[in-house]
């Protein structure tokens, strides 16, 4: 039987997806106890109802399992108020958070290492075509500079309302929830930011942001290998990372830049998707306008699969600009069912409790009073609308 400081490594392994941290580093291992072919482990949870109990529960027991042990026990019970406040200030916290994305299940990093490749419009037709599928799914704009996806999702020059709870509500449109800086400043302003404000922004857009039950959420990377990309491997530590390129020579060589980005923050490469992989007419005569092979080479060097060939199509570009995703306007189109394809083999990557569960029904989410509808209540505090900056 392994001792109790084996066990203890062994844990290490099991990340709180809201702390961002192992379970025995934030203390959250009450007890070990160690008998004849079997280890109870008991771990104490934030809250009483914590909606990952469950996820902790098969992490603990695969992790303690990877020991050679055959009968694990976990127990769970909850910190009292003053271990809370003494992990709130372990942290750097003034409180914990209450599970923003507790309730998603996958999140994928959508990133290229450089612009122009077209890794929202990607990013965008993705999250359609798995809401096709029947999935719960959601996007993060992370590309704070250079936001995009509101336009695409035809969502521009609107304003993310406010629960009673103070948690921002992500807008929603052809069954994807979406978030971005974009809904915050005046439309098309520049965003002129330092590092510090963006790691605060993308950090509120993840704690305090109300994703709900998410089966996959798509996070939109900006060009680069700099501050957005490493504060996201900070908060998402079990986060797999999906490269776009073209075929060129030129950008296969910075999204391979990109993979090693990620490969040092212990981000998986989840696969690659080649965009722009040719274009052809309408009488079928094919050309190759970006050059032809990259993206395989990439996947081949990464060791990864290549999920995807997306060609050139007038379409493509045009519903982007119109605001509704080709995957949905047009499936029969070759780019659009190049990217369901895509969709289809990331999905293939992930769990099959995901591939083949259907979308359990969502509840219609309670009404919600939008920033500028808050009233002040003689029974309890307004709630106030988010702390991001507002530029412009």
């Amino acid at each position: 039987m392994p001792t109790r400081e084996e066990i203890l490594e062994a844990l290490k392994a099991v990340i709180d997806p809201e702390l961002h941290k192992d379970i025995v580093t934030l203390g959250m291992v009450r007890d070990i106890e160690i008998g004849e072919g079997r280890v109870g482990v008991t771990v104490s949870l934030t809250t009483p109802g914590c909606p990952i109990r469950s996820q902790f529960q098969t992490a603990v027991t695969n992790a303690v399992r990877g020991l050679g042990v055959p009968t694990v026990d976990v127990a769970f019970d909850v910190l009292t108020d003053s271990e809370k406040q003494a992990l709130g200030r372990k942290l750097g916290r003034t409180q914990l958070p209450e599970g923003a994305l507790a309730q998603v299940e996958h999140v994928i990093c959508v990133g290229s290492g450089k612009g122009g490749v077209g890794k929202s419009t990607v990013t965008a037709n993705l999250a359609a075509a798995l809401a096709a599928e029947g999935k719960r799914v959601g996007v993060l704009d992370a590309d704070v500079w250079g936001y995009s996806i509101p336009r695409m999702f035809g969502l521009g020059g609107q304003r993310p309302p406010v629960s009673a709870s103070r948690k921002i509500i992500p807008l929603e449109a052809h069954g994807v929830k979406v978030m971005s800086i974009g809904f915050f400043v005046e439309e098309d302003s520049a965003v002129v930011w330092r590092g510090p404000m963006l790691h605060k922004a993308l950090t509120q857009f993840l704690e305090d942001v109300d994703w709900g039950e998410l089966d996959v959420l798509l996070v939109d990377l900006p060009p680069g290998t700099g501050d957005v990309s490493m504060t996201l491997s900070q908060l998402l530590p079990e986060a797999k990372f999906l490269l776009v390129t073209t075929p060129q020579p030129t950008a296969q060589r910075v999204a391979r830049r990109a993979a090693e980005m990620a490969h040092k923050v212990s981000l998986d490469i989840a696969g690659v998707v080649e965009n722009m992989s040719g274009f052809t007419t309408p009488s079928g005569e094919r050309f190759q306008l970006f050059g032809e092979g990259g993206g395989q080479e990439l996947a081949d060097e990464l060791d990864v699969p290549m999920l995807g060939k997306v060609p050139l199509t007038m379409p493509l570009r045009a519903q982007a600009d119109a605001g509704v995703p080709l995957t949905l306007e047009d499936p029969d189109d070759p780019a659009a069912q190049a990217l369901r394809h895509t969709a289809r083999g990331l999905l293939a990557l992930l769990p099959v409790k995901l591939r083949m569960a259907a979308a359990a029904p969502v509840e219609p989410a309670a009404p919600v009073l939008s920033i500028t509808q808050v009233e002040p209540a003689s029974a309890a505090p307004a709630p106030t609308g988010p702390s991001l900056p507002m530029a412009g």
